[in-house]
């Protein structure tokens, strides 16, 4: 596994263990933890924990960069109405391989459904101009979400 993968997977745990909605980092201690440079952390955080995700993230300057990371709890409709809301006008291939993960880490979407999200939305199939391939691949992949339901 990758460095960001095992923060993250870590991140999440903590989740499990507390049973809250929210946990509290320090990014210095677990940086030091994972022997990594802060932003590691940060990367981390923003490219695994934003809205589009399901969660908030809440950050304090100082005393060792504390951050506060909340999911949101809703059932499964509201959980799908609030990732497509955050999606946004692009989603590259990265940003749909972490959501799919996401998904099947909450139950929100079966294997056969993420594998037809991969498929529907990979470079393969979207054989486009750079500049439009995000745009066309976030409108398919919001479009599929609004139909799983």
């Amino acid at each position: 596994m990758r460095m960001s993968d095992l923060i993250e997977e870590f991140i999440k745990e903590l989740f499990d263990e507390n049973d809250q909605d929210y946990v509290e980092i320090q990014r210095n201690e677990l940086a030091q933890q994972f022997h990594c440079v802060p932003s590691q952390i940060n990367y981390v955080i923003s490219t695994r924990f934003k809205p589009s995700q399901g969660y908030y993230v809440e950050s304090k300057r100082g005393g060792g960069g504390n951050i506060k990371i909340k999911k949101v709890n809703t059932s499964k409709s509201d959980y799908m109405m609030h990732i497509i809301k955050n999606i946004g006008k692009e989603l590259t291939s990265n940003d749909v391989d972490i959501l799919i993960s996401d998904f099947l880490t909450y139950n929100i979407i079966s294997k056969k459904e993420a594998k037809l999200l991969k498929v529907a939305t990979s470079d393969n199939v979207l054989k486009l101009d750079t500049k439009i391939k995000d745009e066309v691949r976030a409108r398919i992949f919001k479009n599929m979400l609004l139909n799983l339901e």
